[in-house]
């Protein structure tokens, strides 16, 4: 049998059929020829500073990951973690039994509006996140049958080409989605943004929503975001999203979830911060 060497042209090597390259796709990305990228996974040379954190970038990977020992161990990974239909299934039963005429309409109407859609960088379908966040919410003991449809439905207008007044729901959930929604018509992005996150911080329903967003989005943002997205995002989120929380706090029915997702969002941040 043949030794395992745990080197760094292993490590390149392995990361790129992890995504599914070829040594040329790798070198068109990085400007190189196909010929650099093989000496370096056959350890004949190593990248440069320069083109070893744009070789990450483009696997996808740690710099640390293909540069330090690991005496030869390695993780499987796994994008898809929950069912959605079973979420869907979970949302749907617990709707019926509670009454959440708002839900119930959300749900089937979000389903259609984000059929055919996927995460990034990956083929899980896109309605996983606001189940997974209708989940979570009501794993919360949230019991606000707007909150619950306004999640589903809070991607709906800004992705799917939907109007505000199609949404099948109250006006009260219809208002919760469009503060949820960004203005992408706004050129100004950072003056998009302020706006943003003052009218969120004006609701403290809409807020939760958006705290919970952002502590699903955190979950996922290993595989989702580049390396220089991740950065932004973390500074993001202890600017806009944890302010928010005392926002949410302010509301005595939703004072817990904000206590639970703080806990959550900055156990998260703090690993993302260490591994990084």
């Amino acid at each position: 049998m043949k030794e395992f060497k745990d080197t760094i042209g292993s490590r390149i090597a392995k990361a790129r059929k992890d995504c599914g390259m070829t040594q040329a796709d790798v070198a068109e990305k990085l400007n190189v020829t196909f010929q650099a990228v093989s000496l370096w996974e056959r350890d004949m040379a190593v990248p440069d500073t320069y083109n070893l954190i744009e070789l990450a970038k483009v696997l996808g990977v740690s710099v640390s990951s293909i540069v330090e020992d690991r005496d030869g161990v390695s993780f499987k990974t796994s994008k898809k973690i929950f069912d959605w239909k079973h979420m869907a299934s979970f949302i749907k039963h617990t709707a019926r039994a509670k009454g959440y005429r708002n839900t119930l309409k959300a749900l089937d109407f979000a389903i259609k509006a984000h059929e055919g859609q996927t995460r990034k960088r990956s083929d899980i379908p896109y309605i996983y996140h606001p189940l997974n966040m209708a989940c979570h919410a009501l794993a919360m003991k949230v019991e606000d049958d707007e909150i619950i449809a306004a999640i589903l439905l809070h991607d709906v207008v800004e992705d799917c080409g939907v109007g505000l007044q199609e949404l099948p729901v109250s006006e009260g959930c219809r208002r919760l989605v469009s503060l949820m929604s960004k203005d992408k018509n706004d050129s100004d992005k950072e003056r998009m943004l302020k706006k943003y996150y003052e009218d969120l911080g004006k609701d403290p329903r809409a807020a939760l929503i958006k705290c919970i967003d952002r502590c699903n989005n955190l979950t996922t943002m290993s595989w989702g975001l580049s390396r220089k997205r991740i950065y932004g995002y973390i500074n993001e989120t202890e600017k806009e999203i944890l302010p928010l929380l005392e926002v949410v706090k302010g509301d005595p029915d939703l004072n817990d979830c904000a206590w639970l997702l703080r806990y959550q969002i900055e156990s998260m941040l703090d690993i993302y911060k260490r591994l990084m």
